[in-house]
C-alpha cells in the first residue's frame, strides 16, 4: 500500500499536558491521525467509527488491510458497549484491565468499530490501556480509539516520541510526547473463543492468565511467512517487527560485520569485535529486556551492520513475548 508523501502534512508534537490532550482529543473528532504513549509502546490513533480516519491510518502505516485493529477504550461500559463478553472475559477483564492485554470478543449489537478495523471479521479486539496519558485522552475524546504501534508497517516498534517522528512525520497530525513507554512490548492477545486461545504473546505474561483462569491457553500454530490468511488479531503477520537488518536468532558467536543484541553475560566469541552492541539486560531481566527491545533494534539497525546477532533469550515469563517479536523480526520478508 502506497505511503502518502513526507512533505505532505505538517506533523505537531506537543507535550502530553492538559492542553495537549484536549488538542489531540479533537484532532481525533475531525478525522486526524494522532500517536500517544501507551503503558505498552507509543500507538498510531484515529476515531475507531471513522472509516475515512482508518484509511488514513493504514495509508500512513503501509500496513495491509486485512490486519485488525485494536479498539482502545477508556472503560469497562465502554467496552462493552462495541463487544459481547461471556463469563472468561469478564473475567479477563475484571483481572487485568487497565492493562497490557487485548480481548477478542463477539461484536455487540450495534457496534461502532467500523468494518475498516475490525478487517471484516465479526469479533472485534478491545483493550483498556492503563497509561495515565492515554487513558486521559480516551476520556476527553468519549469514543473507542483503534490504535496500532505507531511505525511504518512492519518496522520495529517506537518505545519514544522520536522513534515516532523518524518513521511518520509528515504522514500524521499530531505526535503526543510522553517520554519513554514502561512496558515495551504490545499487549498480550487472548481471544475468548469456545477455548481461550493465546492470539500473541504480550505484556501480560501468559502464565498470569493460565494461573486466573485455572486452564492452559490454546495456542494457534504459527503462521507461514507468505501464509495468505487473514489473521485473527494484529500481530499475528509472520514477518513483522523487522529492521532493514537480518536478525540471527540464538547467536552462539558473532560473525564479522554483525551487530550484537545481547542478552545476560557477555561472553559470546566475537562479540568484542562487533560493529556495535547493546544489552537487553546484563543481569538477564526479562522486564528490562522488553522494555529496551524496540529502541535496542532500532539502534543497532541504524549502525548499518548487515546482520543483528541475537543471544538467546529464555521462553519464560515476558521472555515468550520478547522471543515472538524476535522471530517475526527474523522472518523471511
Amino acid at each position: 500500500m502506497p505511503v502518502p508523501d513526507t512533505n505532505a502534512i505538517e506533523t505537531r508534537i506537543l507535550p502530553a499536558d492538559a492542553a495537549g490532550i484536549t488538542q489531540a482529543a479533537a484532532t481525533f473528532a475531525r478525522g486526524g491521525l494522532v500517536a500517544f504513549p501507551t503503558e505498552t509502546v507509543y500507538g498510531l490513533g484515529a476515531d475507531a467509527a471513522n472509516a475515512a480516519a482508518i484509511a488514513r491510518l493504514y495509508q500512513a502505516k503501509g500496513r495491509p488491510a486485512f490486519n485488525p485493529l485494536i479498539a482502545h477504550v477508556a472503560n469497562i461500559a465502554a467496552a462493552r458497549r462495541i463487544g459481547r463478553f461471556d463469563a472468561t472475559a469478564e473475567r479477563l477483564a475484571d483481572a487485568f484491565w487497565p492493562g497490557p492485554l487485548t480481548l477478542v470478543v463477539p461484536q455487540a449489537p450495534g457496534c461502532t468499530v467500523a468494518d475498516l478495523a475490525t478487517a471484516g471479521l465479526d469479533t472485534v479486539a478491545i483493550r483498556i490501556p492503563s497509561h495515565p496519558i492515554a487513558r486521559a485522552l480516551l476520556a476527553a475524546f468519549g469514543g473507542a480509539v483503534v490504535a496500532p504501534s505507531a511505525n511504518i508497517s512492519g518496522h520495529v516498534s517506537p518505545t519514544t516520541a522520536a522513534h515516532v517522528a523518524a518513521d511518520l512525520r509528515g504522514r500524521i497530525d499530531l505526535i503526543l510526547d510522553g517520554g519513554p513507554v514502561e512496558v515495551g512490548v504490545e499487549s498480550t492477545i487472548v481471544g475468548c473463543f469456545e477455548q481461550p486461545t493465546l492470539l500473541r504473546p504480550g505484556g501480560v505474561p501468559s502464565e498470569a492468565i493460565e494461573t486466573m483462569l485455572d486452564r492452559p491457553l490454546t495456542r494457534p500454530a504459527p503462521a507461514e511467512p507468505e501464509a495468505s490468511e487473514q489473521p485473527l488479531a494484529p500481530g499475528m503477520l509472520a514477518s513483522h517487527y523487522a529492521p532493514r537488518a537480518r536478525v540471527r536468532l540464538d547467536a552462539s558467536e558473532v560473525a564479522p560485520g554483525e551487530a550484537l543484541l545481547a542478552f545476560g553475560p557477555l561472553t559470546l566469541p566475537g562479540a568484542a569485535q562487533a560493529v556495535a552492541v547493546l544489552n537487553l539486560s546484563p543481569s538477564g531481566d526479562p522486564a528490562e529486556a522488553a522494555m529496551h527491545l524496540f529502541g535496542y533494534l532500532r539502534s543497532l539497525d541504524a549502525k548499518g551492520a548487515r546482520s543483528i546477532a541475537v543471544m538467546p533469550i529464555p521462553n519464560d515469563g515476558l521472555g515468550e513475548a520478547i522471543n515472538d517479536r524476535l522471530r517475526r523480526a527474523a522472518a523471511p520478508r
